[in-house]
Parts: structure tokens; C-alpha cells; sequence
């Protein structure tokens, strides 16, 4: 499945992910596998917990559906909250988003919660349980990401909580309860937020806007279908529609996508709510892995791994500064955003379009010589053309895969371009690639394996070249 790409979200065992000391197993390999191709492909994958925590999740969103059931027909000003960046690390307790007939109870360890008179509050059960299971997958979820990038062991560790919190700790990551669109909630009714779509009524984000998250990854559980992620192409995907009691819904943040130079896309999300036939509105949990505040984000683990990092990653950000500044989306949001990055060399005929940006690097032929200029022998011309048909076919097969590749240097080729586990084999395993075709990589490969190369995959390649040369030539 990995050669062809994955058909449709990915699905994977959070019991296969869990690592364990020694060699990685092969269900552990596979879950990986299975994990970074469909987060490349989709920026989602299912996560499958263990059948006894469905029964926790489930108890807990009968109670968060009562919990706001029960709330007041619209929030008094004091609590109504609009996604002030400043508080991003000290939410807790019921907020309201009128504008996006949106309540949400954020749990925060470490926070004494009450409501505005000073009275204890009583949150929807099972919090804390549920934030400890969410917690624990997240990290795990977070090391075989590493393990993907070829990153050393929790890579992560400096900048997230301390497991448990030390005292008067207080929790950077959350869980939030939301209820969208709940009928008795009157904060939304004066906003044109729901349009028909085929005879339903379907609440969507004003403007069908679209949110990314700053977690490293989040966790989603809700009760009811609606989350939408965008993929790799460019489309709107379904990513909870078919969710059992026990599965969840797992996407990356901006923070991850910074702390990892890029290589781990953000996703794109929105939701859409259909209304009828709905007394509590649609109830979810969502668990965001948070940096630690007082933390930076860098990618020095990311070059520690070889691979390449691009200018706007090469300083380290303050995780607080981070958090607080707004992000635009345009780039990510972009039909057929890709997640490659390819280190050209200094005489590569990649140009990056917009040095600096983030954007993919477009491959674009080398301006036609001047006539004038002494013309390159036959056989130097068929093997710069070798080589830059070669980087292109190579791009064509990852893009159609959604795989992001990470290339060796001649140094490290050299060293295990024949051992089975290996950055190069692993690639080769994953993108499907010939055994017996040599594998392409940013440095100039011998001209015999590059034309080894275009004849396994276009056989009559040298010679028809051969041809046009003779044909071509005085």
C-alpha cells in the first residue's frame, strides 16, 4: 500500500505505536509508515485506542452534552471569549464565541476553575481521565513522527510538560470541550452562519473559513460527523464520518510545522454542522499538545538528522512570541500544496520561486544558451538532459504519492546504500521504487546510473536521444 499511496485516511493502532526498547517491530514500522504517509497525504489519521477507552470517551461526551445542555441561553458578557492569542496558555473553564456558536470548557491542569461569582464549578466528567489518555497517545503519536524524520528518541522532550506536572505547574496543553451550534444557545441566532445545502440545514464558520491549529499535533473526538481537513490536493475531506467509540481524529499544528522546518504540514480545518434533527448541537473533544511557554521552538534536531533547513527556520523562535502572532494561512491553504523538500545542489536547475517562504521549489528548465556560445558536445548534452529529466521524474512520482522524501548526502549514500535499513531504503520502500534502478538524490549520480535510470523507466531513452543528437548535429 505504501508503493501506491493510501487510498483513504489512514488507520492506525495507538497499541502499534507505543515504543518499546530494542529494535523497532514490524507492526511498529508499518504503524509509522501508515502514520506519515496519510498525515502527508490527507494531514489526518485515525488513531485506534484500545476498546476499554471507548467506553471512557463515550461516558464523557453524554456528559459534556448535558454539561452544556444546561448552560444559560446566552453567556453573560464576562465569559464571552474571542481567541485572544495573549491567553493562549491560561484558558480554563466555559467561554462562548457568539460569532461562531461555539461554548467551549477548557481543562487545564493546574488551574483552580470557578465560575464569575466565585462558586465552584462542575465540569462535564471524566476530564481528567480523558486529558491523561489523550496526553500520553499524543506523546507517543509525537515520537514516531521522530522516528519518521529519522530524529534521535523524544526529540520534543525540553520544550513540553513535565510528566507529571512538578508543583504549581500549570499545563501548556488543553482539553477542550466544544459544542457548536447547540439550538438552545442563543449567542449565534443573529449571525448568518447556516445556508441549505440539499434540502439540510448546514452551519458552517463565518465566511467558510478555515482554522490552523498552533498545537505540535491535536486530538479530536467528537460525537457526531463534521470536522473537514484539507488535503494535500487541495480538497475538503471527511475526516470523522465513520469514527468508532474508540477512534479519534489526529492532525498537526503550526508548532510542529515549525519545529520540524516545514517537513510536517499544518492542517487545515473546518467544521460543518448539520442541524436538523439536533438538540445538543455537534459535542467534541479536542486535545492540543502545546510547547511549554517559556520555551523556543528550534530546529537544531532537524539538522542533527541531515536534512536541509531552510532560511525562515534557521533561527529559533520564543514559543510565547510564537503563539502570539498570527500566522497567514494562504500558504497552506493553497490547491496541490505539496510537503517536499528537495536541497538542490549549487548547479541544480530547481529554482525556488519564493526564496525563503516555505513554497515548493518548481522545476524550471535552464534559459537556452546563447547561440553564439561555443555549443556542449552530444554527449555532455544528452547527460545534463538525463539529469534533468531525472529530478523531474523523481518530483512526478512524490507528488503523486504525497510522500516527503528525505535524501542522503554521496557521503552517507555510500556508506549503506546497501544496507536494508536505511534513509534510503526506507524511501525506496515507500515510494515504491524499482530494486534494480539505481535511487536518485540531490548530488550528481554517475551518468551511467542516471541513464540506467531513464532506461528502466522509458526503455529506448539513450538511443532515441542517441538520434535526436546525430540528427541535431552540423
Amino acid at each position: 500500500m505504501a508503493g501506491n499511496g493510501l487510498p483513504s485516511l489512514g488507520r492506525v493502532k495507538l497499541t502499534d505505536l507505543a515504543p518499546s526498547e530494542g529494535l523497532p517491530t514490524d507492526s511498529y514500522k508499518i504503524s509509522v509508515s501508515t502514520l506519515s504517509q496519510s498525515l502527508a497525504q490527507f494531514s489526518a489519521v485515525i488513531i485506534q485506542f484500545p476498546a476499554s477507552d471507548g467506553a471512557l470517551l463515550r461516558s464523557g461526551l453524554e456528559s459534556a452534552r448535558l454539561y452544556f445542555h444546561q448552560r444559560a441561553s446566552y453567556p453573560p458578557p464576562d465569559i464571552i471569549h474571542t481567541g485572544d492569542s495573549h491567553e493562549w496558555c491560561r484558558t480554563s473553564g466555559y467561554y462562548a464565541d457568539p460569532h461562531l456558536w461555539q461554548e467551549t470548557y477548557d481543562h487545564r491542569p493546574g488551574l483552580t476553575l470557578s465560575e464569575p461569582n466565585n462558586s465552584i464549578e462542575f465540569p462535564p466528567a471524566g476530564l481528567p481521565d480523558i486529558f491523561a489518555l489523550f496526553g500520553k497517545a499524543a506523546r507517543d503519536i509525537l515520537d514516531a513522527i521522530s522516528f519518521h524524520l529519522n530524529l534521535r528518541s523524544s526529540p520534543f522532550t525540553e520544550i513540553l510538560d513535565n510528566v507529571p506536572l512538578r508543583n504549581k505547574e500549570i499545563s501548556s496543553s488543553v482539553l477542550s470541550v466544544c459544542c457548536h451550534a447547540r439550538p438552545s444557545f442563543q449567542g449565534g441566532q443573529h449571525h448568518n452562519i447556516a445556508t441549505q445545502e440539499h434540502g439540510q440545514l448546514v452551519m458552517y464558520p463565518p465566511d467558510h473559513d478555515h482554522e490552523v491549529d498552533k498545537s505540535l499535533i491535536s486530538l479530536v473526538k467528537s460525537d457526531r460527523a463534521g470536522l473537514h481537513v484539507r488535503d494535500y490536493q487541495g480538497r475538503w475531506i471527511l475526516v470523522d464520518g465513520d469514527l468508532g467509540p474508540q477512534e479519534a481524529v489526529l492532525y498537526p499544528g503550526l508548532a510542529l510545522y515549525q519545529a520540524t522546518a516545514g517537513y510536517v504540514n499544518p492542517a487545515l480545518h473546518k467544521t460543518e454542522i448539520n442541524m436538523e434533527a439536533n438538540m445538543y448541537g455537534r459535542c467534541s473533544f479536542a486535545f492540543k499538545l502545546m510547547p511549554k511557554s517559556m520555551t523556543s521552538l528550534s530546529c537544531s534536531e532537524m539538522r542533527a538528522a541531515g536534512h536541509g533547513v531552510e532560511a525562515q527556520f534557521q533561527l529559533p523562535v520564543a514559543v510565547d512570541d510564537f503563539m502570539q502572532r498570527s500566522h497567514p494561512t494562504d500558504l497552506f491553504s493553497r490547491p496541490g500544496f505539496q510537503c517536499f523538500n528537495f536541497p538542490p545542489p549549487q548547479d541544480s536547475p530547481w529554482i525556488d520561486e519564493n526564496a525563503g517562504t516555505g513554497s515548493m521549489k518548481i522545476p524550471m528548465r535552464r534559459t537556452k544558451q546563447n547561440s553564439k556560445s561555443k555549443p556542449l558536445p552530444p554527449s555532455k548534452r544528452l547527460r545534463l538532459e538525463a539529469q534533468r529529466v531525472l529530478k523531474e521524474r523523481v518530483q512526478d512520482i512524490a507528488d503523486k504519492k504525497g510522500i516527503k522524501l528525505r535524501f542522503c548526502n554521496l557521503k552517507e549514500c555510500e556508506s549503506h546504500i546497501h544496507t536494508l535499513d536505511s534513509p534510503c531504503a526506507n524511501i525506496r520502500m515507500e515510494i515504491g521504487w524499482p530494486p534494480a534502478v539505481p535511487f536518485v538524490h540531490p548530488h550528481d549520480l554517475p551518468n551511467k546510473a542516471k541513464l540506467g535510470f531513464l532506461e528502466a523507466y522509458e526503455p529506448g531513452w539513450t538511443a532515441a536521444h542517441h538520434n535526436l543528437e546525430r540528427n541535431q548535429s552540423p
